[in-house]
């Protein structure tokens, strides 16, 4: 069992997320051994499709809280993922990092750390994670998400 773990771990590090196709919008697949995991890579996945990192001009870092409550996991997980696109687009801020501080299936609580948008190139604009063709579930050992982005 702890060599399987540790084989997870390990294919879990050099794969964040999966790029799904889709005809007109943006989809991904993340992939965690932890619910926090799941939700941290999502966002991270968000900030690697949007935009690209330029040569830091303003080094400044942003800690956000998001907290999030739901009726159950898929809410929680669209709702996360469209309150850090909100926070990002009001502030003007590239989320770089995410520290879970508490997670269940109907609530989270973290903490965002963006930098100033300006220190990257946005490539697309993510308007919101959307519930078409959304999965959020676990099996076996891993948690797997798959949420398209209406862009």
């Amino acid at each position: 069992m702890a060599q399987f773990l540790s084989y997870l771990t390990a294919i879990n590090v050099l794969k964040n997320y999966e790029v799904l196709e889709h005809t007109a919008d943006i989809g991904i697949r993340v992939k965690s051994l932890t619910l926090g995991g799941l939700f941290k890579k999502a966002c991270l996945a968000i900030t690697d499709i949007a935009s690209e990192k330029q040569k830091i001009q303003y080094p400044e870092k942003h800690k956000i809280v998001i907290t999030q409550k739901a009726g159950n996991v898929e809410e929680l997980f669209v709702n996360w993922l469209n309150e850090l696109l909100s926070v990002s687009a009001a502030e003007a801020l590239i989320f770089e990092d995410i520290k879970i501080s508490q997670i269940n299936e109907q609530f989270v609580d973290a903490i965002a750390i963006g930098t100033d948008i300006r220190n990257y190139k946005v490539n697309v604009e993510i308007k919101a994670a959307t519930y078409h063709q959304l999965k959020v579930e676990k099996t076996g050992f891993l948690w797997q998400a798959e949420v398209i982005f209406d862009v």
